[in-house]
């Protein structure tokens, strides 16, 4: 299991159109082979970020798969202008904690 993490810094003023933007996107990304999870949770200090955690079964699903689908094609269209600056993605393997 892969975990994908991105801090994304939304333009001042446009939250709530993000919030709109990202449940439109959501379907696109959750119909990807491989997927598994999504949480969007915004910061409680900061009001223009969010932390966006993706789980997939690999990192292939991601960076091969969907990156490349036209899906994708429409998740940036949706979203890519709410950010400043663009995100950058990480990748995170299995838990050191398996409770």
């Amino acid at each position: 299991m892969i975990v994908e993490h991105a801090l994304l810094h939304i333009k001042p003023g446009r939250t709530g159109d993000f919030e709109q933007a990202m449940l439109q996107a959501k379907p696109l990304i959750t119909c990807q082979p491989g997927f598994k999870s999504i949480e969007l949770r915004r910061s409680s200090g900061q009001e223009n970020q969010y932390l966006l955690l993706v789980e997939w079964d690999r990192i292939e699903s991601h960076q091969d798969g969907f990156r490349k689908s036209s899906e994708y094609e429409k998740w940036r269209t949706l979203l890519h202008d709410f950010y400043e600056p663009m995100p950058s993605v990480e990748y995170f393997g299995t838990s050191l904690f398996n409770d």
